[in-house]
């Protein structure tokens, strides 16, 4: 393997951290590479061509107060592939803040577990003021570049998707939202639009975007709620966008008092708003379902008269219901963050557009979550979707789950002891004439020997032996989301 060094960051967390979220397979990074020729064990498919990028979080300073994982510095991880080659790139994302704590080599906004008061830096971007947009939530690949989004809502980062070279914000020539993008935009792979949301504490809370291939703004709408809310997802067919008001969200007497702690009510329903892609606020049909909360949608498509949207319905929304979870921290907060003390499982919603009926079905009882399809299906009939299982206490993930939505069947792929896995994409194959047809990918943190790697596995059997296993520069930092982009996407 080939490696440059291109940047060390300076940093004033302990050398020995003990934090589980600044320790172990979140052990932060301040180092950025470019790697190349890299060590293989096994064979890239030559098949194989486009790019595949991890947001991680990556904090460098000692918070104000106290550290919640979320609040690191997105830091993209992109490994892209062609003719059995492979090259490696990582950096930081540069957002105002991570910019200005550079200057000041401190932390200067609050965290998600903080008072927003506590700030330095005085009013910052997102939901709640005075805290910091890290872009570290999200990334996704628009009209050939990768943009990184954070979940509280702000700035589109824009990187080159294969150098990750810093290219400034989205503009959308002058129409980006004063709102900003909440993470999770989409993007249908047919039209090259992507589709988004944000939401804010000001009334009507939420709106919904589209944006063209070109990057234009060609639809920008209210979405009425009845007060603050916490929308993480939304998911859109071939002719609507579908945005969700669920019953968890800020309490509003605690909101009033300046802190921003979520309520569960499980007296109220979950409530779904199915708008035309290109619709007016009017056009929106509003659908009623059991009271959950749904951190992950799968895909949503038409199916004659009906909208199906599958998800991953939280039985234990609060995490307060499960007491045999390990208390693995010792931090406020953080010994139920991960998704087994929500008990996420497969859930269906089907919406009539003409009766206006909403029926809904369990799809399994594994508990796993972070879903991802063959990109060539969202907003159209899929069947397979590939979900990471959780493990007890802690924010990561140890295996692999490959469901089928239609038969029932699952595959479970189980890592060795210690080894942590990302969100898992799924890239067909080039020439690929089925939706399993392709490979799976995932960067892997060793823990125990200290080192990553990206896993290709075989997307129709993921069970037997890897393809591939790249080995990359250092091992990296635990995160959230990823996305592959297919080479004749990239810019």
């Amino acid at each position: 393997m080939k490696v440059s060094l291109l940047q060390t960051f300076d940093s004033n967390l302990p050398e020995h951290d003990d934090h589980p979220y600044r320790s172990g397979v979140w052990q932060p990074q301040r180092k950025e590479y470019d790697a190349w020729d890299m060590d293989v064990v096994g064979e890239i498919p030559d098949d194989l061509s486009g790019v595949y990028i991890r947001n991680t979080e990556n904090p460098l300073f000692e918070p104000i107060q106290r550290y919640h994982p979320f609040d690191g510095d997105g830091m993209l991880h992109a490994i892209s592939f062609d003719n059995g080659e492979a090259r490696y790139s990582n950096r930081f994302v540069r957002t105002e803040g991570f910019l200005a704590e550079q200057q000041s080599q401190e932390s200067l906004w609050a965290g998600i577990t903080e008072h927003p008061s506590v700030a330095i830096a005085g009013k910052g971007w997102g939901a709640r003021s005075m805290m910091k947009d890290n872009g570290s939530t999200d990334v996704m690949v628009h009209g050939g570049v990768a943009l990184a989004s954070f979940y509280q809502c702000g700035e589109l980062y824009r990187l080159d998707p294969i150098t990750m070279e810093t290219l400034g914000v989205s503009s959308w020539n002058g129409r980006f939202p004063a709102e900003g993008v909440s993470a999770h935009t989409k993007l249908d792979e047919h039209t090259g639009e992507m589709l988004f949301f944000n939401y804010s504490t000001e009334a009507p809370y939420m709106h919904y975007g589209l944006v063209s291939r070109e990057g234009e703004l060609t639809n920008y709408v209210d979405i009425p709620l009845p007060g603050p809310r916490l929308p993480h997802d939304m998911a859109f067919t071939e002719n609507y966008a579908i945005l969700n008001d669920l019953p968890l969200f800020w309490d509003p007497k605690s909101l009033a008092e300046g802190y921003y702690s979520n309520t569960y009510r499980p007296d109220l329903p979950s409530r779904f708003a199915v708008i035309p892609r290109n619709g007016t606020t009017q056009d929106i049909k509003w659908f009623e379902a059991d009271p959950t909360f749904v951190l992950h949608w799968t895909n949503a498509y038409e199916d004659g008269d009906e909208v199906v949207l599958d998800g991953f319905f939280q039985h234990n929304p609060t995490g307060l219901k499960r007491t045999d979870a390990p208390e693995r921290s010792k931090h406020k907060g953080l010994g139920r963050l991960g998704i087994n003390a929500n008990e996420t499982m497969a859930h269906r919603w089907r919406f009539n557009m003409k009766t206006g009926e909403c029926r809904e079905l369990s799809m399994s009882d594994s508990i796993v979550e972070f879903p991802m399809i063959n990109g060539r299906h969202a907003g159209r009939r899929h069947r397979y979707s590939y979900n990471a299982r959780g493990v007890d206490g802690l924010f990561a993930f140890d295996g692999l789950l490959k469901h089928d939505l239609d038969t029932g069947v699952e595959q479970l792929v189980e890592f060795p002891a210690g080894t942590y896995v990302s969100e898992t994409v799924m890239a067909p194959r080039l020439g690929s004439t089925a939706e399993d047809d392709g490979y799976l990918l995932t960067y892997t943190s060793d823990t125990i020997n200290d080192l990553s790697e990206c896993w290709i596995l075989d997307a129709a059997n993921p069970t037997t032996e890897p393809l591939a296993k790249i080995r990359l520069p250092e091992k990296i930092s635990s995160g959230t989301h990823a996305t592959w982009a297919p080479r004749s996407d990239l810019r």
